[in-house]
């Protein structure tokens, strides 16, 4: 029940960091699918350029990327799975996991201490368009927006994917877009620097959502509050908080819901 205003909150909190103490003076930009959904390897997203985010990985032989937890409709095997070797981020140091790698090479495993230890490497992407031209292009954002009706339970579920049927989603499809390690690994993932415009981009299609009927959308929540009921669970509710840690403050859900009050102050255009 908390994803939408859970991912609100932590792209919120990492901006706020990068300003306070990295010196920052921007917004966390969104990455618009569609731009890049038939050709994201040579994009300005991932063509390695300096304002890119970096390109692909070297060529690194590897197998079908498993991406859904049931298994079904597996990535193949890309261009990339190796160390990324162009653009702004070719020297990134990830530190933290693999938890649970998805990344179908020898040396990709979790990392000591169940993945929450030390363990300095490269970073790894295996761009597809496979993925992001079935599940990101301008033509997925909108149906999802336009034809799940005033309902955030089909909205979100929609957009996380559909993983007994082997639909990706544009989240999960955003996500496997670039892959690798940590990006395929969904407790790591943040350490791709991709994450934040994709989760920016969930963001904002959440608002785009929203202001459809914001009357009627804004306060929905749905679901219960274990990721897909597992364990079994109680629904969600709007006093739920969202605790991030020593990073930020808790918040109740209902705080978050809105991107002009709590503690936002921002549209998207």
């Amino acid at each position: 029940a908390n994803f939408l205003a859970w991912h609100r909150y932590y792209v919120y909190t990492f901006e706020t960091a990068l300003r306070n103490e990295c010196g920052y003076n921007g917004y966390i930009p969104y990455w618009n699918w569609g731009k890049s959904a038939f050709d994201p390897i040579n994009s300005p997203y991932f063509d390695g350029s300096a304002g890119s985010m970096s390109g692909n990985g070297v060529y690194e032989a590897h197998n079908a990327t498993e991406a859904l937890p049931t298994g079904l409709n597996p990535v193949p095997p890309g261009q990339g799975g190796g160390c990324v070797q162009t653009g702004p981020f070719k020297s990134i140091t990830i530190n933290l996991g693999p938890v649970a790698p998805t990344l179908a090479e020898p040396e990709v495993t979790p990392g000591p201490m169940m993945g929450l230890g030390y363990n300095p490497r490269c970073m790894k992407r295996d761009i597809s368009p496979w993925v992001s031209s079935q599940w990101n292009t301008d033509a997925d954002t909108y149906n999802l927006i336009a034809n799940n009706g005033s309902n955030i339970y089909w909205f979100q579920t929609i957009m996380q994917g559909l993983f007994d049927q082997g639909f990706y989603g544009v989240h999960t499809g955003g996500h496997f877009t670039f892959g690798g390690d940590p990006g395929g690994d969904i407790f790591s993932s943040p350490g791709d620097p991709m994450f934040w415009l994709h989760h920016a981009q969930i963001d904002r299609v959440w608002w785009i959502w929203q202001n459809q009927n914001i009357n009627a959308r804004l306060d929905q929540i749905s679901a219960t509050i274990t990721i897909n009921n597992q364990p079994p669970s109680r629904n969600g509710t709007l006093q739920d908080t969202v605790n991030l840690g020593f990073n930020a403050p808790p918040v109740p859900i209902s705080n978050l819901v809105s991107t002009i009050s709590g503690p936002f102050c921002y549209i998207y255009l």
